[in-house]
Order: structure tokens, then sequence, then C-alpha cells
């Protein structure tokens, strides 16, 4: 099974997830989405996945994310934002052939192993 964890290194959250997975045995493809940025097809997919549709996927933590979501705006906008703004979605998020959950609490990453 393959193990994908959507990372940010300078998250203790993410890092905590990461050193979760690897005590577990298992070894992630690690995606630094910060510096690989987002697609609207993996933005959608995870979307899809955790349960929590786009706007779910937003990290509460961003003043933008306030803006969005008090604005009413569409899921084209959301995409479009966090398209632009990769820092605009929440982390970590841990995907398997089992679906996909963000990592808060980080032991919820435990239910796609």
């Amino acid at each position: 099974m393959t193990v994908t964890i959507f990372h940010n290194p300078k998250c203790s959250t993410s890092r905590k997830a990461l050193e979760l997975l690897q005590e577990k045995g298992v070894q992630p493809v690690v995606v630094e989405y910060l510096k690989t940025g987002w697609d609207a097809a993996t933005l959608d997919r995870l979307a899809k996945e955790t349960g929590v549709g786009l706007s779910g996927l937003l990290r509460k933590r961003e003043a933008k994310t306030g803006e969005l979501l008090e604005s009413g705006a569409s899921d084209e906008v959301i995409r479009a934002a966090m398209i632009a703004e990769p820092v605009l979605v929440e982390r970590p998020i841990v995907q398997s052939d089992k679906g996909a959950r963000i990592g808060r609490p980080v032991e919820s990453i435990l239910e796609v192993l």
C-alpha cells in the first residue's frame, strides 16, 4: 500500500505525523506541497476522500480562510485560492488506498493505514 503525506516540515504537527507513520513502519511518499503546489485534481480527490469538502481542507488559522468562508465562496473560488496560495490547505494530510485524513489530531491518520 502506498501512503502519501502532504507535509510542511516547518509545522510541528506535520512533523509529528511523519514520525508517527515511521514509527508504524510506514515509509510514506513525502510531498512538500509548499514547494510543489497544488493542482485541482489532487485537491478535489483529497476533499472527497477526507469527506470534508474543499472548504474543510482550508487551514483555519489563515486570515484568508476566514474571508473565503465568510463570503460564502464557491468551491471554484476556494480551489483557485488554494492553488494560488498553497499555505491555505490544512496540514498534514495523509492519503492511502484506504482514503485520506487530515492529521488533526495526529492519531486520525492511523485510520487510513
